[in-house]
């Protein structure tokens, strides 16, 4: 195997982990909050949000210098369509992400000894909430894109705190992800999505996505080679 074919594996292998470690944490910690907040939605809310971004920022510390930490299929197709990213990666990192998400969703119920898949049957569809996956997903493209032009750094706690605000001020508690879409399908619990329901969030996050990537173009002037080369993963 060469070293360009080690480098591909490691950043699958990153895009895979990382995917399956942050759904086991947003399923896990439903299931959790659920069985602890005696009927509270609000207190399982508030602990299903703070174990996920805080998962967010040690994944996309430790993970972004090995494959750029995008866990999401819209942010992987945001970086292509910027140029900062191979077309021939997409299809490979969008399937990681998406068997990495299931994964994730199976280790959660095994944690909390529950059958490994189910399929979901939690109702979240209609404008609203497809609107909420929009404006979810736009604001996540828009601080991805903002942070790497001009708080590289900060990446991490960017991303963590503007998934925390959209599980918040969104009506669907922002999946912003179609490979966390899918994993949350395959759930009852807490954090659950009806399978018929997650292809309507999955177009609407790719407009979100799309919507945040024609903005940050606007806002954000185009990057130096320097720059456009630091939004990559490492060799």
């Amino acid at each position: 195997m060469s070293a360009s074919d080690h480098s591909s594996a490691r950043r699958l292998v990153a895009e895979a982990l990382g995917t399956a470690i942050l759904v086991a944490t947003v399923v896990g910690s439903g299931i959790m909050a659920e069985q602890l907040s005696g009927g509270n939605m609000a207190i399982a809310l508030l602990g299903n949000t703070i174990a996920t971004a805080a998962i967010l920022v040690v994944l996309i510390t430790i993970l972004g210098p090995v494959s750029g930490a995008h866990f999401n299929p819209a942010v992987s197709l945001v970086f292509a369509a910027r140029r900062e990213m191979p077309w021939s990666d997409v299809a490979p990192y969008i399937i990681a992400q998406c068997l990495g998400g299931v994964a994730g969703t199976i280790l959660a119920h095994l944690m909390f000894d529950l059958a490994p898949l189910v399929v979901g049957i939690k109702g979240r569809s209609g404008p609203s909430q497809w609107l909420s996956e929009a404006v979810a997903t736009f604001a996540l493209v828009l601080t991805i894109l903002g942070g790497v032009r001009h708080a590289k750094a900060a990446v991490p706690w960017l991303v963590g705190l503007v998934i925390t605000a959209g599980y918040w001020f969104t009506a669907s508690t922002s999946f912003a992800n179609p490979a966390v879409t899918l994993a949350r399908a395959f759930t009852t619990t807490f954090s659950g999505i009806a399978l018929a329901d997650a292809p309507g969030f999955i177009a609407a996050q790719l407009v979100g996505a799309a919507a945040g990537a024609l903005v940050a173009g606007l806002l954000f002037p185009a990057a130096t080679p320097t720059l456009a080369r630091a939004a990559q993963p490492a060799e």
